[in-house]
């Protein structure tokens, strides 16, 4: 047996008597609900990872079946967003230095890889970590303007019009609360990466998690609202990275893995869009695999076993009507 499920079994362990005790002690065992902006039923796993050494985006399903290439670009195509309906993906491609500017921009396609969209087009800078609006109408993203030299959130509609800006921090990977509401993101400074919330208009600018965290870029929210999920210690490599989650004002931190080593690794993904899952990058002395786990840390299993593919910026979509099949 492997150093990582070693420690998964031990976890879950854990989290099983623990959930004894919320029986006992509780009566009931709270599970979280899906909010009605997303369908009920868990749909196809998007990420990034190589082929040929470019970064290209997957799908698969929950199970592990069915893994597909949907993207063949030039260059990498990163941060895969499902839109909230599960037909289309948006996701930003950096490509190659020798294109020349714009250096990073954003496009848009049907799940399948089919009808490619640049969202970008000419413009300087670089566009970047987009993710879908609960409702569906808009992406917001990472914008950096080479020109001026600064750094922004903006949002746009699904043609890449109707521009405009929501805060003048620099950041990235903004995410929309499900309520429409909030807004969190990842500022990278110069002492740590540290996660931000505001509310949808730019105002409210606060910090959730200090720079002292290293916050990795990827984090997500809970579909009913109450929680954000995130990775601690993602480039501190003398130090175990883990999986956490807070509540929107940063208040009732709670660990989900405890993974004692360096070289036992793990990197959120998000929530499934019931809600039940959390999929993410298990790392372990240099293999990597998919896995998902309850949102208490419980039930963890591979979905791709460890292995030298690596998946990034990982995504969880909703199942759609042409997306048959179990999802378990």
């Amino acid at each position: 047996m492997d150093s990582a499920s070693r420690w998964i079994g031990a976890l879950t362990q854990r989290a099983r008597v623990l959930a004894s005790l919320a029986v006992v002690i509780g009566g009931c065992v709270l599970v979280p609900q899906a909010s009605a902006t997303y369908p009920a039923h868990n749909g196809r796993i998007a990420f990034s990872a190589l082929a040929d050494g470019q970064y290209q985006i997957y799908t698969v399903r929950p199970n592990g079946h069915d893994l597909r290439q949907v993207t063949q670009v030039d260059g990498a195509a990163v941060f895969p967003d499902w839109s909230p309906d599960g037909r289309r993906i948006v996701f930003e491609l950096d490509p190659p230095e020798s294109h020349g500017e714009p250096f990073c921009s954003i496009s848009l396609m049907n799940a399948d890889g089919s009808g490619l969209v640049d969202l970008t087009g000419d413009r300087n800078g670089c566009e970047g970590s987009p993710s879908f609006t609960p409702d569906g109408g808009r992406i917001v993203f990472a914008r950096f303007d080479d020109v001026t030299n600064t750094e922004a959130i903006w949002s746009m509609d699904l043609s890449g019009g109707d521009r405009r800006q929501i805060t003048t921090a620099g950041n990235v990977n903004p995410e929309v609360s499900p309520d429409g509401s909030t807004l969190s993101f990842v500022f990278d400074g110069e002492s740590g990466k540290s996660l931000w919330a505001a509310n949808i208009d730019g105002s409210g600018v606060r910090q959730l998690m200090p720079p002292a965290f290293d916050t990795a870029v990827k984090q997500d929210w809970a579909p009913d609202g109450s929680r954000i999920v995130f990775t601690v210690n993602a480039d501190i490599f003398d130090r175990p990275a883990n999986i956490a989650t807070i509540r929107p004002d940063g208040t009732g931190l709670r660990y989900l893995t405890d993974f004692p080593s360096p070289e036992l690794r793990a990197y959120t993904g998000g929530y499934s869009p019931d809600g039940n899952w959390i999929v993410f990058r298990l790392e372990d002395h240099g293999n990597y695999g998919l896995y998902r786990m309850r949102p208490d840390g419980g039930a963890m299993h591979a979905i791709l076993r460890l292995s030298s593919f690596k998946p990034r910026y990982i995504d969880w979509g909703p199942r759609t009507g042409s997306d048959s099949g179990s999802d378990e």
